[in-house]
């Protein structure tokens, strides 16, 4: 009898130890488990912290380290609506070097692009998801930034178009009159449109093929490409040997510098840029260059781009900032600098600047006077 009790007892005891064993104590989170994808979906939609607005490009050595931009940084999201891409079966010229395969979070895959998938960025890692299907992109239609005639000064048949034959790609352009530094009336005829050219490399590389015209597209998107045009870099831009990014090349720089431009064109000077400035119809400086959705009116039809920038080796502010060079080289520093202009989506002034000429920024041409 006393050992059928002690058996008893024994069985009760070992039940007791399961429930406790299975009891979650107020407090204890043994419910929550860990996300995997919680990082990689944080970090490939935003950008860190640290990263400056371009809005302050003034103090032009506040240069971001990070390769995503924090929440806190003004949204993409208010361009996202004209950086979505629509499918289709329309191909693009550019979308050849979608076969490179890297990996990347950086943009939506193929199928499907969602609102936000020009913002996402990742330098870690690329894909051949980091371009779109060409069986499924359809070309951006560049007068939406032009405003197609709706509130602006300059009306759609004042733009023209003509076709690289160096691949077929076609730009608007058009011819803006203003006043010239002696203060002369003057014009200038010049692409509404940043130009697009090249085989993409990676934005992390260095453009030294000089075997053939390099370019970058930000976030390696050949999409973004297409709706902002490509970003190069100094020596590339000025199609000189890619040694000039590190060393004064100032003896091989020619009048009217055609550059990578098509011919007929050359690049843009900083004399032709300040007929755009003072264009009969600017009447409000930067902002009447600078696209609708860049924060513009575009009086001048110029329609500048928030095309974003590689600098060092980085992304920076896609929808939110651009940059150009001009082709002179810097006085104090001309093996490695050089001057350009800056502009983001809310300033109301053109920023100069003195930069490297490894950075990776756009490129506009000017029609050669016939």
């Amino acid at each position: 009898m006393r050992l059928v009790f002690a058996l008893a007892l024994a069985f009760a005891l070992a039940a007791c130890d399961d429930d406790e064993s299975s009891f979650v104590r107020p407090g204890d989170d043994s419910s929550s488990s860990v996300c995997e994808d919680c990082d990689d979906a944080s970090s490939s939609s935003v950008r860190s912290s640290s990263s400056a607005p371009v809005e302050d490009l003034s103090s032009s050595s506040a240069k971001s380290s990070s390769s995503v931009r924090s929440s806190s940084s003004a949204p993409v999201e208010d361009l996202s609506s004209s950086s979505v891409r629509s499918s289709s079966s329309t191909p693009v010229e550019d979308l050849s070097s979608s076969s490179s395969a890297k990996s990347s979070s950086s943009v939506s895959s193929s199928s499907a692009k969602s609102s936000s998938s020009s913002a996402k960025s990742s330098s870690s890692t690329k894909s051949s998801s980091s371009v779109s299907s060409s069986s499924e992109y359809v070309p951006y239609d560049h007068l939406i930034d032009m405003g197609d005639g709706v509130g602006t000064h300059v009306k759609k048949q004042d733009y023209k178009t003509f076709t690289d034959e160096r691949n077929g790609r076609s730009y608007y352009y058009l011819t803006i009159r203003g006043k010239n530094k002696a203060g002369e009336a003057d014009s200038v005829t010049v692409m509404a449109e940043n130009l697009n050219i090249g085989k993409m490399i990676y934005y992390d590389d260095y453009q030294e093929d000089d075997s053939k015209i390099e370019r970058f597209c930000y976030n390696d998107d050949t999409t973004n490409c297409d709706r902002y045009g490509a970003l190069y870099q100094w020596a590339e831009m000025m199609q000189l040997p890619s040694e000039c990014n590190t060393k004064s090349c100032a003896d091989q720089i020619q009048p009217n510098h055609q550059g990578i431009c098509p011919d007929g064109w050359r690049l843009l000077t900083q004399d032709d840029f300040y007929i755009v400035m003072h264009a009969d119809n600017n009447e409000h400086g930067i902002e009447d260059v600078r696209a609708r959705g860049f924060g513009g009116y575009n009086y001048t039809g110029y329609s500048l781009v928030g095309a974003g920038y590689v600098w060092n080796r980085r992304l920076e502010d896609l929808g939110k900032g651009t940059y150009w060079f001009y082709l002179e080289e810097d006085s104090s520093n001309p093996e490695k600098k050089v001057p350009a202009n800056a502009s983001g989506s809310s300033s109301q002034s053109l920023i100069n600047d003195v930069v490297t000429k490894t950075h990776g920024f756009s490129v506009r041409c000017v029609k050669l006077e016939e």
